[in-house]
């Protein structure tokens, strides 16, 4: 019998915050995410299967510094749609609302206010 390749079974995202605590705040009471854990110098927020574990770093490059590496994060969701009527009249820059893409994707683009963009996408086909 061949060997099974392992599953990967989740995945976190890594910030690295300039005030970890206004950022965890910004996750919880703007993008409807909840507090996970707190230790020491990190704040780690989830929903349902997505985790962001913010760490406090003052001294950090700022994201508007990084180009095009500002985005850190493409989250799936299974209605786009929906997450976006949740957020978007609440402090929240949405720099593209969602749209069909040609890759078969809706996609809209939001930024953290410590300038991090993420991506959220809803497959079309699925």
């Amino acid at each position: 019998m061949p060997d099974q390749k392992p599953s990967m079974v989740g995945s976190s995202f890594v910030l690295a915050v300039l005030d970890v605590a206004r950022t965890a705040e910004w996750w919880i009471n703007e993008m409807g995410f909840a507090h996970w854990m707190e230790p020491e110098g990190w704040r780690f927020v989830h929903r349902d299967a997505c985790h962001i574990m913010l760490g406090e770093c003052p001294d950090a490059i700022a994201p508007a510094d990084l180009g095009d590496h500002q985005y850190f994060a493409y989250i799936y969701l299974d209605d786009l749609d929906a997450y976006y009527r949740e957020i978007k009249d609440r402090s929240v820059d949405i720099i593209a609302a969602p749209e069909d893409k040609p890759w078969g994707m809706r996609e809209m683009a939001v930024r953290t206010p410590d300038g991090h963009r993420v991506m959220f996408g809803q497959d079309l086909d699925g």
